[in-house]
């Protein structure tokens, strides 16, 4: 209760929420890691922040840092724990369109950065299903990619500077502007995917880009996924590299988004098992301004690379979006995806990385190998196959934990057979260490305990995650 007391010294009584007031910060998105924190701190500011942080470090106080809680691993679980919330840093202190940057609190929701962007005719690339409640703080910490990845990059390149409270309270101001600065390690990029357990991400200066002045949108069903990606880079050389997304979704994932929203429509007339969505979008005047007849360089670009590869088989079927319209409704079927595959237990959720060329061989085998371990079991996947992402969600016939970790071994023998990743874009939070603990490589597991020890010496950032115990 002292602690309590100080830590109302340093927010208000307001900002230190006990009892029912924490019921919404107690459980995450998926609902599977429920907690009940000792308090939830509502820090106003980078200032208010160093100061718990002072108070946690004297008194070896455990701090629980989190965002929009929108992840899927257990990163912000904090039983007993103090939860420091920096929803309250949501400030977005500058854009300077000409130079193609902001600089956001930790706190700004990714539609907020979205939409500030937008009236400065630019875009902040960063986009997924969660945009409307996922934070800075929070995307940053866990490196996420998003859709779009396979034009803009994911979270760290889309990062120029950060500002971060260390354990002890000290701030560190990394909040550069620079596109190049060789002075020494780029101490930013330890904290980027670190999950609070570093140090606390209270800014950052990030990239926006110009908005594309048009876009086309199709679905294509291809009969393979080595077909798809002929077509992915087919569309890159024909569009000057202009692919924004590129998402594949099975058959078994179609049926199961039109039993979830049975207002949604089928993407094409006939079923076809390999669905991809596409996405190019247009900055130049000369690709995006629409000729005499209507049509826009960029969607007619599109439309005859497509028509080339319908001719030679290359595709089977493709649909291309006529309107606003029409896009949502494409963009909807795989933004939705969380709500289709995570609304089902048990479930063994995978976020695995793959080379893009690999990834059909991966599901070929993943589900064979699924079948002979249990054959009443089932699986959804979708994936952002333009950069390899694999969302595999297998649906076991047992409950048993154990049964659940061979799944995930079999999995990860997999992975690892072509060098790919057992954690893509969701992190490592509580549900992947035993991952980490078989799988990475043990000097760099070495390596991340040891700056963790530099950082953090009381352990007291975020304790118990990402590291093996």
């Amino acid at each position: 209760m002292d602690l309590e007391n100080r830590f109302r010294k340093i927010l208000g009584a307001a900002h230190v929420l006990t009892g029912d007031d924490m019921a919404p910060y107690c459980e995450d998105w998926t609902k599977k890691y429920r907690s009940n924190p000792a308090a939830v701190l509502r820090p106003g500011s980078t200032a208010e922040v160093s100061a718990i942080l002072k108070l946690a470090y004297e008194t070896g106080t455990a701090i629980v840092p989190a965002a929009g809680r929108t992840g899927l691993n257990g990163g912000a679980y904090a039983d007993g724990q103090f939860l420091l919330s920096v929803e309250r840093l949501n400030d977005i202190r500058e854009i300077r369109a000409d130079a193609l940057t902001a600089t956001v609190g930790a706190g700004v929701v990714l539609t907020q950065l979205h939409e500030a962007a937008e009236v400065q005719g630019l875009v902040f690339p960063l986009t997924f299903g969660a945009k409307g409640s996922a934070m800075i703080g929070g995307v940053l910490s866990t490196n996420a990619g998003g859709s779009n990845v396979v034009r803009y990059g994911s979270t760290r390149g889309l990062c120029l500077g950060l500002e971060v409270v260390l354990a002890d309270g000290r701030v560190m101001d990394l909040m550069s502007q620079l596109h190049k600065d060789n002075s020494g390690y780029d101490l930013k990029d330890l904290f980027i995917g670190a999950e609070g357990t570093l140090g606390i991400i209270t800014a950052a200066v990030v990239k926006l880009a110009p908005k594309p002045r048009a876009y086309a949108t199709a679905m294509v069903a291809a009969p393979d996924l080595s077909q798809a990606l002929v077509l992915l880079n087919r569309l890159q050389e024909a569009t000057g590299g202009a692919v924004e997304a590129f998402e594949y979704m099975p058959r078994r994932y179609i049926e199961a988004h039109l039993k979830k929203f049975p207002s949604a429509r089928e993407p094409f007339d006939a079923p076809h098992e390999i669905n991809i969505m596409v996405e190019v979008g247009a900055t130049a005047p000369r690709d995006a301004t629409p000729g005499p007849d209507g049509t826009v360089p960029i969607a007619a670009y599109l439309e005859e690379a497509l028509s080339g590869m319908l001719e030679e088989g290359a595709i089977l079927d493709a649909i291309v979006a006529r309107n606003e319209a029409q896009r949502r409704s494409i963009w909807e079927r795989r933004e939705q995806a969380a709500e289709v595959t995570l609304g089902r237990l048990p479930i063994v959720n995978c976020d695995v990385a793959l080379p893009v060329d690999k990834v059909g061989i991966f599901l070929e085998r993943a589900t064979q190998t699924l079948g002979e371990l249990d054959p009443m079991s089932e699986n959804l996947c979708v994936a952002h196959l333009g950069d390899g992402n694999i969302h595999f969600s297998i649906y076991p016939s047992s409950k048993d934990p154990a049964f659940h970790d061979c799944i995930s071994e079999m999995i990860e023998d997999l992975v690892l057979q072509f060098r790919g990743s057992f954690s893509a874009e969701h992190g490592i939070g509580l549900s992947k260490k035993p991952s980490m603990a078989r799988r990475k490589n043990p000097v760099a597991l070495d390596v991340m305990r040891a700056v963790k020890a530099a950082l953090d010496p009381k352990g007291i950032l975020n304790p118990g995650k990402v590291l093996p115990d």
